[in-house]
């Protein structure tokens, strides 16, 4: 019982803290815009607590999945003092980005603090070659700071890593530094072939995902079905298990000096799809990664590199959710692969500690802020967008219309928000 208290305290702790600091930059700069905010409310469905203040109601209520700032003239024509929709476009722009805003920047300073005091980064120095490697056999050796690639900059490791994910293989033009002096060589990076499946598994062994192409969407597998037996041995409803099973397989078939003697190797998976178990027969796709071979050292731990640290992985994981979403519109991610309440909530209850549970807060304010700004109706980038088309036509679309275009904006989203919890609980149960 204190277990599901403390779960329940969690998510609504996490999920009520990101909406109010999103309604109170809506509210702040509306405020500050002097716009007449009516209602200031958490939650949505009956009121459970409110008070009355000079100008603004302020409302807590039962459903606590969103909230609102409901201002004068915000919906329909007002004349009175204060009204939002007599505001200069400027300022009602402000007030609408500002509740994505805030939970961006909230993301972004959360994130950068819980990184910058963990460590410090890698360095762009190597601490050593690995034998066998295109690094060794080019003379690279400990101590040599890499400083360009293909005449793009290397200042970490994250930097070398960028890099080489973009080369694919091809011969690069590297500089070190070694004793003071810049040396010059011409390396074409190590292959190494390996074997992947494509599949994502939750903890229970339950498919999440799978990629795009991959031998697992092709042997007919599905989003959501859980494995139970890889080529006869049990998995026992364990992610761990099942990747310990094929990791043995990997190994087993890999003996040979060729990887590519073993590619007809199939592997046969049985999974529970509702009532019934499929088996599928896969052949793992064979995919070739390409090495330096270099072990890079740790930056020294300073203050600075800390905060450089902390910028450079800052910035990784903002990317990350525009990469997500570029993934997303170009068709790579499917809606079934997204996340709604039901499961952040889950995600947010499996949190072990203070530090895991504000790395998800992060994680949760970014994507609230970014996804508030896409240009759809209903969402503050689908005003956003109203008022930009205003802007250019100099003059407001008639109120009919933008309220016809809100309502068909809030269908499409309650329609998403449908899939994405019907989705959430087949992964859950």
């Amino acid at each position: 019982m204190l277990g599901v208290l403390i779960v329940a305290i969690k998510i609504i702790v996490l999920l009520g803290f990101l909406i109010l600091i999103h309604e109170l930059g809506h509210f702040t700069v509306a405020k500050l815009c002097k716009v007449k905010v009516n209602e200031f409310a958490i939650g949505f469905g009956p009121t459970i607590w409110k008070k009355q203040g000079k100008e603004t109601k302020y409302a807590l209520r039962l459903i606590p999945l969103g909230g609102f700032v409901s201002m004068e003239g915000e919906d329909e024509e007002s004349d009175k003092e204060g009204s939002f929709s007599k505001a200069s476009i400027p300022r009602r722009m402000a007030i609408v980005v500002a509740g994505a805003t805030v939970n961006i920047i909230f993301a972004v300073i959360v994130y950068f603090i819980l990184v910058s005091t963990s460590g410090t980064y890698i360095s762009n120095e190597i601490d050593s070659t690995i034998d066998g490697y295109a690094a060794q056999e080019a003379g690279l050796q400990a101590g040599d700071k890499i400083v360009k690639i293909n005449d793009e900059e290397i200042r970490s490791k994250y930097d070398l890593d960028e890099v080489m994910d973009k080369n694919n293989g091809e011969e690069i033009k590297l500089q070190v530094e070694r004793n003071g002096e810049i040396l010059d060589f011409n390396i074409k990076p190590t292959e190494v072939k390996s074997k992947v499946t494509g599949i994502y598994l939750d903890d229970s062994a339950k498919i999440i995902t799978m990629d795009k192409g991959s031998s697992a969407e092709k042997s007919g597998l599905e989003n959501n079905d859980k494995i139970i037996k890889i080529n006869g041995q049990e998995v026992n409803g364990s992610s761990e298990r099942a990747v310990e099973i094929l990791n043995q397989i990997k190994t087993e078939e890999n003996t040979s000096e060729n990887i590519e003697e073993s590619k007809n190797e199939s592997i046969e998976i049985t999974v529970q799809r509702g009532n019934a178990e499929v088996t599928v027969n896969l052949v793992p796709d064979t995919i070739s990664t390409y090495y330096l071979g270099v072990n890079m050292k740790y930056a020294e731990d300073t203050f600075v590199n800390r905060c450089i640290n902390g910028w450079m992985e800052t910035k990784v994981f903002v990317f990350s959710i525009f990469d997500n979403l570029k993934q997303l519109f170009t068709g790579n991610v499917g809606l079934d692969q997204m996340m709604g309440p039901v499961g952040i909530s889950e995600v947010v209850a499996n949190t072990n500690g203070f530090r895991e549970f504000f790395e998800m807060m992060a994680l949760i304010s970014l994507s609230l802020g970014v996804t508030n700004l896409l240009p759809i109706p209903a969402l503050d980038g689908g005003k956003l967008l109203i008022l930009l088309i205003e802007a250019i036509r100099r003059k407001p679309l008639k109120q009919q219309t933008e309220i016809n275009i809100q309502l068909v904006g809030f269908a499409i989203l309650i329609g998403i928000f449908l899939m994405v919890t019907y989705n959430d609980i087949l992964r859950i149960f």
